[in-house]
């Protein structure tokens, strides 16, 4: 196929945009990740089955289903999204924001649950150990937990990463389909594959996203094979 490795200019921003929102999204997910992978790994309180519960419900709610509710929540019609308007001059919904806001949300549950495995993995010994040498908890947490429950964190941050390459159905309620804007690879494909006569370029962009996926994927059991190696 002649040209198939030639990008157009809508092409080159759909996929650079990709790579931003995926960026920001692990960015953003990984310390809220470590908390919240924290508090279920560590601790016991009434209610926690549910908030389990909620924080994996996007992995089972269909993609539109989790950007309809976040239109609801954070639209300009909702209290948030006009309160965030009128008082900042925030507006959320179909903008970049809104992209890496669903990207997070489909996304987390699966930087959580690798989080969490990992820190219920490590030894609570060294934990307490830490404490009684004199360390707060804060101090242990950074310096004994998370190191230590670090192969988890970098593999969860890689699945958010992919997950956030592949979203679409949040992106698209939420965020819209606006070219250089919102327009993500996922939602490019998507356009293409309405246009008669672009299957090349279609073809173009799911194999980049492939590759990308791939690259992603084996860079992070790269990483994390070297990181158990050295810690032996």
């Amino acid at each position: 196929m002649t040209g198939l490795f030639r990008l157009n200019d809508s092409e080159i921003q759909a996929v650079n945009l990709s790579i931003e929102v995926a960026v920001y999204c692990t960015l953003i997910s990984i310390p809220l990740a470590l908390v919240t992978g924290s508090i279920m790994a560590r601790h016991n309180f009434i209610g926690k089955s549910l908030i389990d519960s909620i924080i994996h419900l996007p992995l089972v709610m269909p993609p539109v289903t989790t950007g309809y509710l976040l239109l609801l929540l954070l639209g300009s019609k909702s209290h948030i999204g006009s309160w965030l308007f009128t008082t900042f001059g925030i507006k959320l919904a179909f903008q970049f924001q809104a992209a890496v806001i669903a990207s997070i949300v489909v996304s987390f549950p699966l930087i959580v649950r690798s989080v969490r495995t990992a820190m219920e993995m490590v030894d609570t010994g060294l934990e307490e150990a830490s404490r009684i040498l004199g360390a707060g908890k804060v101090k242990t947490f950074l310096r004994i937990t998370v190191p230590l429950a670090l192969p988890g964190v970098f593999s969860g941050a890689i699945l958010a990463f992919a997950r956030s390459l592949g979203e679409f159905g949040a992106t698209i309620t939420f965020a819209g389909n606006i070219a250089g804007e919102t327009q993500t690879l996922p939602l490019a494909i998507f356009s293409y594959m309405q246009v008669p006569g672009k299957d090349e370029a279609t073809f173009k962009l799911v194999l980049i996203s492939v590759l990308i996926s791939f690259i992603a994927m084996a860079l992070s059991e790269w990483c994390i094979k070297r990181m158990k190696h050295d810690r032996r």
